[in-house]
């Protein structure tokens, strides 16, 4: 009887009872007596009921924190149960998570979606009666066990919406011993089932709200970071404010902003270092950052120290330790590569992909601000560099406004009209450019009403006291890039300097340079960029000469080398760059260049050792004779005068002299006289009494090079000697190249046999000694690493 009132009662939980079934009910309850039917009736009645509670409770609900709770204490109660817990799916993490309340707050619980119990419903779409937790091997004793409490039955069915899919599970505990035999039954499920499906769609369209208002605050926040980010213009500090408003929107303990270098293909970043920033470097190919450059444009790394792209190093010099790492590229809105960001150390779990789409949005807004001040840095740069520009200038450059006013002037414009700064400042036209030059205003004039230029050669210009200077004055108008008149320009060339110049430069370069240069005019001497040839030379143990000569005959001696040192440089169109002590350093290509350079150079290294000979035969160097080392290398240079306003002088900057400079002194370490780099071997039009020392990486330069000895200075007996010679060096390089350490040995001693004072052999005997106790690493390339300054 009981089981056929229940059968009846089910259709009207699922909404399918028919006229004939109410007839049967209401007969049943007429006809029978039993309080067994009473009770059962009563008991159907309270399921009904609660079914219209869940109804009336969960039609209008729309927050999740009030209707979980809601949800469960409806199952517990109309199920007879101590405890319900309903499990929702996170399709973002693969999870199924719940909220229980615990002490005075809420914890959110997550598990994964195919583990336990609840996983097992949630994957088969199946309900679950499960008489005996503990018999059951899906069941976690461990949660017994930390809570204390005592799980002794388990139902649980999928939480299906009503479409039929499945977006979770509920499971209840422990049916109470007053509601029935302790075991949960069909009409429990049926009506679970029910509950469950009831509030599914309330569920459904609270998770909506949740995630609509999640995104709302989530944009919000956002918008906050955005707005405090686009305050700023200076870069470490806009890189400062993305770093924390990516930390604080994703949860995290630390984030780091690296910015891309396309052309050194690095990335970069700013880091506080005591009251200010330093600029660090790092390879774009190595790394999660660099991953992300070339390959996936985002990154999750669950566990950093797993990962052999993660450098544990960075950690253990800042204390840091990174734990998990989110890491998306940043492209601006050409789709160009602006650098990458970092979040470390999620505190809400792990990184999800949900985690990478916000960070990436983020990503996307903090790429515009990255570029509106690197933009702001490029326009203080260019300022800075457009002032530097003036004021290194030696031409005088005034500017004017359209009302003649003075808007600009250079340190040499205020030294040629012979005033201060502050008087130029502000002042009209007419009050700079007195009686005696009144000239000026009347060619500011033709430039304002012309639109033309208007040029003045070598003409008097008399300063405000009373002194008089040659110049060039090109007076032009000024215009904005729309050619809107602004206004006038005045250049200002001292000519009167063109002597000095002359007489200057006469000293350290040849007449036939010193007249190209005149030619090119003092534009020549600015700073530029050439590929020359530099050459280092050095005496040998110059201390020890000048502590046996004394301090006169020291200076007396080095007047004389220097006189004929210089004579061999000036004949082969070099320009003597200066003397450093006892060093000559020599330049082959600017200001001037020549398809000759490289040949010139060593030719004057050449004649040098030739020209020391006979130096040292007419006793010029006293009782001992000096010999010397030379240093030849060829690149790019920087030319031009450099010093104050009281000394300047013209000289060569860069890594070619610095080269130049290694070489020289390297001639020592390998016992040769005159090195010089494969760069200018590269240049040379023979190859003649040259050959092969070393490739070598020299400090302060990081490219290494091949170095080469000439032998073209030594004496006609010494070179037929050296043929032999040279031939068994390259047996003992060819079997040193190959790590072949035992024959390399023998062939340079039958170099040294011939010529036993031959330094390169003996050298490399020592190093091969050294490779044979310390062998090179696997990916040995065959270059020395020279550490010495």
């Amino acid at each position: 009887m009981p089981e056929l009132l229940n059968a009846h009662f089910r259709k009207v939980f699922e909404g399918t009872l028919k006229e004939a079934a109410l007839e049967q009910i209401r007969a049943l309850i007429l006809e029978t007596k039993s309080p067994e039917v009473a009770d059962e009736v009563a008991h159907l009645l309270h399921q009904y009921s609660a079914l219209l509670d869940v109804a009336q409770r969960f039609a209008s609900e729309t927050s999740l924190d009030i209707l979980l709770p809601q949800v469960i204490r409806v199952v517990t109660a109309a199920l007879g149960a101590e405890v319900a817990t309903l499990f929702l799916y996170d399709p973002d993490t693969d999870e199924l998570w719940s909220r229980i309340a615990r002490g005075v707050g809420v914890d959110e619980i997550r598990i994964p979606a195919d583990v336990g119990i609840v996983g097992s419903v949630f994957k088969s779409g199946e309900h679950l009666n499960i008489p005996d937790a503990y018999a059951d091997q899906r069941f976690n004793p461990a949660v017994d066990i930390e809570t204390g409490f005592k799980t002794r039955t388990i139902v649980c069915v999928p939480l299906r919406n009503r479409e039929g899919n499945v977006i979770g599970a509920t499971q209840v505990l422990n049916k109470r011993s007053g509601s029935g035999d302790g075991q949960f039954n069909d009409a429990d499920i049926a009506l679970l089932s029910t509950i469950t499906t009831h509030a599914a769609g309330a569920l459904e369209v609270a998770q909506l709200v949740q995630r609509a208002e999640l995104a709302r605050a989530e944009e919000s926040r956002m918008t906050e970071i955005m707005t405090a980010i686009s305050s700023e213009i200076s870069l470490d500090a806009v890189l400062e404010k993305i770093a924390n408003g990516a930390t604080q929107l994703l949860g995290a303990e630390r984030s780091t902003i690296f910015l891309y270098d396309s052309v050194a293909d690095e990335l970069w970043s700013l880091v506080a270092e005591g009251a200010g920033t330093k600029e660090i470097r790092i390879s774009a190919t190595t790394g999660i950052a660099g991953a992300v450059i070339h390959g996936d444009d985002v990154l999750i790394v669950h566990d950093a120290y797993a990962d052999p792209r993660f450098n544990q190093d960075v950690d253990k010099d800042s204390g840091f330790t990174t734990r998990s790492i989110l890491c998306v590229r940043i492209v601006n809105n050409h789709g160009e590569i602006v650098g990458v960001m970092q979040v470390l150390n999620s505190t809400h779990g792990p990184f999800v992909d949900e985690d990478a789409r916000r960070l990436r949005a983020f990503a996307a807004q903090a790429a515009a601000a990255l570029e509106n001040a690197e933009l702001f840095d490029e326009v203080l740069r260019l300022k800075n560099y457009n002032e530097g520009i003036l004021k290194s200038l030696s031409n005088g450059v005034v500017t004017f406004d359209v009302d003649t006013v003075v808007t600009k002037f250079n340190d040499a414009a205020a030294r040629i009209l012979g005033v201060e700064g502050a008087e130029l400042n502000g002042s009209t036209a007419g009050a700079v450019f007195a009686k005696d030059n009144g000239w000026v205003v009347k060619s500011l004039d033709y430039v304002a009403t012309s639109g033309r230029d208007d040029f003045h050669a070598d003409v008097d210009l008399v300063q405000l006291g009373g002194e008089i200077v040659s110049v060039n004055l090109t007076a032009a108008p000024l215009t904005s890039v729309d050619g809107e008149p602004m206004g006038s320009t005045l250049v200002i060339d001292d000519i009167s300097r063109e002597k000095r110049v002359r007489s200057t430069m006469a000293r350290y370069m040849a007449k036939e340079v010193l007249e190209k240069v005149l030619e090119a005019g003092e534009g020549a001497l600015e700073a530029t960029t050439h590929e020359a040839t530099v050459l280092f030379s050095d005496i040998r143990g110059f201390t020890s000469i000048a502590e046996m000569l004394g301090s006169h005959k020291t200076v007396a001696m080095l007047n004389d080398y220097f006189s004929d040192m210089v004579e061999v440089i000036f004949n082969h169109a070099g320009v003597l760059d200066k003397y450093i002590g006892d060093a000559i350093m020599a330049v082959f290509g600017a200001p001037v260049t020549n398809p000759y350079d490289a040949d010139n150079a060593l030719i004057v290294a050449t004649e040098m050792m030739a020209a020391l000979r006979d130096f040292n035969q007419r006793d010029a160097a006293g009782p001992t004779p000096i010999s010397i080392r030379i240093g030849l290398s060829t690149g790019e240079v920087v030319a031009g005068t450099i010093g104050s306003a009281r000394r300047m002088e013209y000289t060569v900057i860069g890594d070619t002299v610095n080269m130049a400079a290694r070489l020289e002194a390297a001639n020592k370490f390998y016992g040769t006289d005159l090195l010089l780099s494969s760069w200018t071997v590269d240049q040379l039009s023979s190859r003649d009494g040259l050959r092969q020392i070393d490739m070598l990486r020299v400090k302060g330069i990081v490219k290494p090079v091949t170095i080469f000895e000439s032998l073209r200075h030594a004496p006609d007996h010494v070179r037929e000697q050296l043929e032999q010679v040279v031939g068994f060096y390259s047996e003992g390089v060819n079997a040193y190249r190959h790590q072949d350490w035992g024959n390399a040995i023998a062939g340079f001693q039958k170099a040294l046999s011939e010529r036993p004072e031959d330094g390169p052999s003996s050298f490399y005997i020592d190093r091969c000694k050294f490779y044979m106790k310390t062998p090179p690493p696997n990916d040995w390339d065959g270059v020395w690493t020279d550490r010495r300054k």
